[in-house]
C-alpha cells in the first residue's frame, strides 16, 4: 500500500506538470495550430522531410531530458518543478551534472521539435518565445532564490555548471571523476 505521504507528492507532481510543462508543450501548441491552420502532414519535399526527422529526434531528446530530470528533481529535491512548491534539497545529480536547468533545456527541445515536425513557422516563434522568456526569468528570479535558499553549494554549482548549455563532461562537486 501506498503512503499516504508519497500519494500526495504524486498529485503535487501531476498538478504542476498539468499547469507548467503541459500547457507550454501540449495546451498552447495546440492553440497555435488550431489559429494557424497548421496540421500534421508529411513534408512534400526533401527539405520538410528532413525537418521532420530532426523533429521527431528532438522531440525524443527533450522528452527523455524532461523525465530524466524530472525523476531526479522528485527523488533528491522534494518537491515538484513548479515555483510554488520548490524542492527540498538542491538537486546536482543525473541531468544536473551537466546543466543548470535540463527540464526546460528538455521542454525547449519538444518546442522546437514540434515546430520542425509540424514545419510551423508561428510555432518556432513560441519556442523562441519560451526560451527568451527562461532567459529572463531564470536569471532574474529564479537563481537569486536558489542562491538565498541553498547559499554557498548553489554558488558553487553554478560556478562549474552553465545555465543553458551543457558541459561536455559531468561536474562532480568534490573534483573526483563521475562514476
Amino acid at each position: 500500500m501506498v503512503a499516504l505521504d508519497d500519494m500526495l507528492m504524486l498529485v503535487r507532481h501531476l498538478a504542476a506538470i498539468a499547469i507548467l510543462p503541459f500547457t507550454v508543450a501540449v495546451l498552447v501548441p495546440f492553440w497555435i495550430g488550431r489559429q494557424y491552420h497548421v496540421a500534421l502532414l508529411p513534408g512534400s519535399s526533401a527539405a520538410q522531410i528532413v525537418s521532420q526527422i530532426a523533429g521527431v529526434a528532438a522531440l525524443a531528446i527533450g522528452s527523455l531530458l524532461f523525465c530524466w530530470s524530472l525523476r531526479h528533481f522528485a527523488a533528491q529535491g522534494r518537491g515538484t518543478l513548479a515555483p510554488w512548491d520548490p524542492p527540498k534539497a538542491l538537486v546536482i545529480d543525473g541531468p544536473y551534472r551537466y546543466v543548470r536547468n535540463p527540464m526546460i533545456s528538455g521542454v525547449l527541445f519538444i518546442l522546437f521539435g514540434e515546430a520542425l515536425v509540424l514545419v510551423s513557422w508561428p510555432h518556432a516563434r513560441w519556442a523562441l518565445f519560451f526560451l527568451c522568456l527562461n532567459a529572463v526569468y531564470i536569471p532574474l528570479l529564479e537563481e537569486p532564490l536558489l542562491e538565498q535558499r541553498f547559499g554557498e553549494p548553489y554558488r558553487l554549482y553554478r560556478r562549474h555548471v552553465r545555465r543553458f548549455i551543457p558541459r561536455t563532461q559531468p561536474w562532480v562537486p568534490d573534483g573526483g571523476t563521475a562514476a
